[in-house]
């Protein structure tokens, strides 16, 4: 009698935990899904840019186009330093 040793090349003890791996891909079909809550939704609705603000920026873009837009440099610079400053 001949006795090969543990590498025998048709035997895989994980031969029957692969298959029923394999049977279990095969019958369960996931499918990726996004659920947004209702918070998110109204975050969302809230992102929408207000009216007021999107007429004033256009008036600044105006402006600026137009060369009639002036900064004032101390109003600029105050608010600096009270932001770097906190």
């Amino acid at each position: 009698m001949k006795i090969n040793g543990p590498n025998q090349p048709n035997f895989n003890p994980y031969k029957n935990i692969i298959q029923k791996q394999a049977e279990i891909k095969k019958t369960t079909s996931k499918q990726d899904q996004v659920e947004i809550s209702s918070y998110a939704k109204q975050l969302q609705e809230n992102e929408k840019p207000n009216a007021k603000r999107t007429a004033y920026v256009q008036e600044i873009k105006d402006a600026i186009a137009a060369g009639d837009y002036k900064v004032d440099a101390e109003k600029v610079a105050d608010k600096m330093v009270k932001y770097w400053s906190k």
